[in-house]
């Protein structure tokens, strides 16, 4: 692999795209194309030998095989990162296999499904010498950025209440309704709330309460409550049954924000401000959200920095989703031992790219009915 001294001479990042689902076909796979300054999609692994053989014609890709073809991949392509878009089960695996090759990982989210599996990740990645980024798109999309800057700003005075629900109606057979895929709301939605609240306000959770109603062993629909220092409180509902809602809002004392779509990669984004009972609306322009995060991830590859939705973050919200599943099994609350994050997103890492257009894919069908 290029490492080192070696890669600092390079100028592009070259990646194998591994996962080839709904996800990286609508929207990885295309996002390299607006990320060419420095990055370069040159393999796909997938365990589906149609998909291997359409996809890497469609993209004019020399190198692609199964997941049992990594190694070999990573070698003969001379591939220096990868992005992982597999089903939540398969990261950590992935993610180890390519950081003992010296290969950079860039996870899609949650990077694992416990929190002991993301600090073997980080411990794998840290012991190679190689970049670790969990890939939270919102850290780097202008709607979510702005919001951080609104509340920061003290315009809604003091922020005291988060409130959002993140709903759809899954496929069924979906990998999202697989237990041992690690499917579920919390995983695959409660992802996108925590970590909203988390950085809205500045803080950690110290406790969780939760309800969860079940199916086929995975949480279907999950309401949760998380209390952060100074009797802040966010709760939020998600669903794998309920027809699609992406929203939250924030509310202070002086105002709040609502941001509504709040989540979506496919649609315009919004946000509705209050103060003083008069409201402002605006609405953010469809834009590719996966090319940024490909380029930031690049650019710190390049230039030996460490990126800022790293391990830490992606273990911090898998402490409370770990909590708020427990909480939902037990009845009982979960405390959390106070935690002090050391870096938050802020709008310095914003950047805007193209609507991807809409993609053929290859036996990947929409995870959403509806």
């Amino acid at each position: 692999m290029c490492t080192g001294e070696t890669m600092q001479a390079k100028t592009k990042v070259r990646y194998a795209v591994v996962g080839a689902g709904n996800i990286a076909q609508v929207a990885v796979l295309p996002a390299f194309a607006h990320a060419k300054s420095n990055s370069e999609l040159v393999a796909i692994v997938s365990g589906d030998e149609q998909k291997r053989a359409e996809l890497a014609e469609r993209y004019q890709l020399a190198f692609a095989g199964g997941y049992e073809d990594l190694e070999p991949i990573l070698e003969q392509g001379e591939i220096q990162a990868i992005y992982i878009a597999t089903p939540n089960s398969l990261h950590k695996a992935l993610a180890c296999r390519a950081a003992a090759r010296g290969v950079h990982v860039l996870c899609e989210k949650p990077m694992a499904t416990s929190v002991a599996d993301c600090e073997e990740i980080a411990d794998a990645c840290a012991k190679a010498n190689v970049k670790l980024m969990c890939a939270y798109r919102l850290h780097f999309e202008e709607a979510n950025l702005s919001a951080l800057d609104i509340v920061r700003s003290g315009k809604i005075g003091e922020p005291r209440v988060f409130d959002s629900v993140f709903t759809h109606v899954v496929r069924p057979g979906d990998i999202r309704t697989r237990p041992e895929l690690g499917g579920g709301a919390c995983l695959d939605l409660g992802i996108y709330c925590v970590n909203a609240a988390r950085n809205l306000f500045g803080a950690e959770p110290v406790l969780v309460y939760a309800t969860a109603q079940m199916r086929n062993g995975t949480d279907d629909t999950t309401t949760a409550v998380l209390q952060f220092p100074g009797g802040r409180v966010a709760h939020f509902t998600v669903s794998s049954s309920m027809a699609s809602v992406s929203s939250y809002r924030i509310s202070g004392t002086e105002g709040n924000l609502l941001v509504e779509p709040a989540y979506d990669y496919t649609d315009k984004l919004a946000h509705h401000l209050t103060i003083d009972g008069k409201t402002h609306s605006q609405s953010f322009g469809k834009r590719d959200q996966f090319a940024p995060e490909l380029e930031y991830f690049s650019s710190c590859i390049l230039e030996n920095r460490t990126p800022e939705p790293d391990a830490e973050e992606a273990i911090d919200d898998l402490r409370v989703i770990e909590a708020i599943l427990s909480s939902a099994s037990s009845g009982k609350p979960i405390p959390l031992t106070p935690r002090q994050r050391r870096r938050r997103p802020d709008s310095t890492q914003e950047a805007k790219k193209p609507a991807v257009r809409k993609q053929e894919t290859v036996n990947a069908p929409s995870p959403s009915l509806k």
